[in-house]
């Protein structure tokens, strides 16, 4: 019963099939090979316009590399206070933008809303030397606490930086969960609902290590060659990645062990409900974090469930209270109906 994280899984029979499939023989280096090329024509049909992407090996690579694109002198980035590239990224953000800083914006549920937002932005007025300078927005699909951006709540955020004529970023860690709770297109939850550029992750699904850097608009991704390179993220042997994108992308595999995932979710957070337990925020992917007796908690341990405990802050609504604890499951392509069941009966 592993819910510690959906990086614990892995890789999917697809993934794992197009990697032997294109081990055999030569192909050109530095992300010139055919494979390379294919994947990049398929990521525009997949959004649906011409897009320029980027392989890189980790999710924080691929955000703070996206980021360093539009970083400004004293640059300031606004993102939730709880965001991943605030929190757990060891400063690899405000390094590989040349130290702008990551302004916390605070939120209910792991999302901030346009209003905070544009109360944080303010404190930066444009034209002011001292403040520095705004210079982008992320958001974080799925969020820290599984929770997601509405279309709507998307282009909210992006009309705030628009009206400071700031970039928005998306980091997709969690992208195709996001997209199958949704139900929306690639298309719809990125670029026509205003994000410029995104991480978009593929380890946490099924893959083995593929991250890739999409930007929208092919202009603002003109010489971010340099930038991958210089961080050491261009694969030689870039054709590994591409395949590991191909059995990941192909028949929607993507998209099919993502739902699955979520609802092994939604089976876990019901059961936890029906049981006396009750959730830290909703469940709208495939990170669950109930509130539950540290008895409870230790027994599950005792009992082979593999989980982290949560830190939740004091004032939060949710917050456990004495004797309690929050504790994050994480569910996966890799996770079993018999698992949930297990879990649920031993809770």
């Amino acid at each position: 019963m592993n819910f510690a994280s959906d990086n614990w899984a892995g890789a999917t029979a697809p993934v794992m099939a197009a990697l032997a499939r294109h081990s055999a023989g030569f192909a050109s280096a530095y992300g010139t090979d055919p494979l390379t090329a294919a994947l990049e024509k398929r990521f525009c049909e997949i959004f649906e316009r011409e897009v320029s992407v980027f392989f890189v090996a980790t999710g924080s690579a691929a955000n703070s590399l996206a980021l360093s694109a539009f970083a400004r002198p004293g640059g300031a980035i606004f993102c939730h206070e709880d965001a991943h590239i605030r929190v757990d990224e060891c400063g690899c953000p405000e390094f590989l933008t040349s130290g702008n800083k990551l302004v916390g914006v605070a939120g209910v549920n792991g999302k901030m809303t346009p209003e905070a937002l544009s109360q944080s932005m303010a404190d930066f007025p444009d034209g002011v030397v001292h403040h520095g300078q705004v210079a982008a927005v992320s958001i974080t699909q799925a969020t820290e606490v599984g929770t997601l951006y509405s279309l709507d709540e998307i282009a909210a955020i992006k009309a705030v930086a628009e009206s400071r004529g700031v970039p928005l970023h998306m980091d997709g860690a969690r992208f195709a969960n996001a997209l199958a709770s949704l139900g929306a297109t690639p298309a719809e939850m990125t670029w026509k609902a205003g994000v410029d550029a995104l991480s978009f992750g593929a380890t946490k699904n099924g893959c083995w290590c593929a991250e890739v850097i999409v930007f929208f608009d092919p202009e603002q991704a003109k010489g971010f060659e340099y930038f991958r390179k210089r961080a050491g993220h261009l694969f030689s042997k870039s054709r590994f990645v591409a395949a590991q994108l191909e059995g990941y992308l192909e028949n929607d595999n993507w998209l099919t062990t993502a739902a699955h995932a979520n609802e092994q979710a939604k089976r876990l957070a019901q059961g936890v409900e029906q049981r006396g337990g009750r959730l830290l925020s909703p469940v709208q992917a495939n990170e669950v974090f109930p509130i539950i007796g540290k008895v409870q908690a230790a027994k599950l341990r005792q009992g082979g469930a593999m989980f982290h405990e949560w830190p939740v802050q004091a004032s939060h609504p949710n917050a456990p209270v004495e004797g309690d604890v929050a504790i994050r499951l994480v569910t996966s392509f890799a996770t079993s109906p018999e698992e949930v069941s297990q879990f649920l009966d031993l809770l």
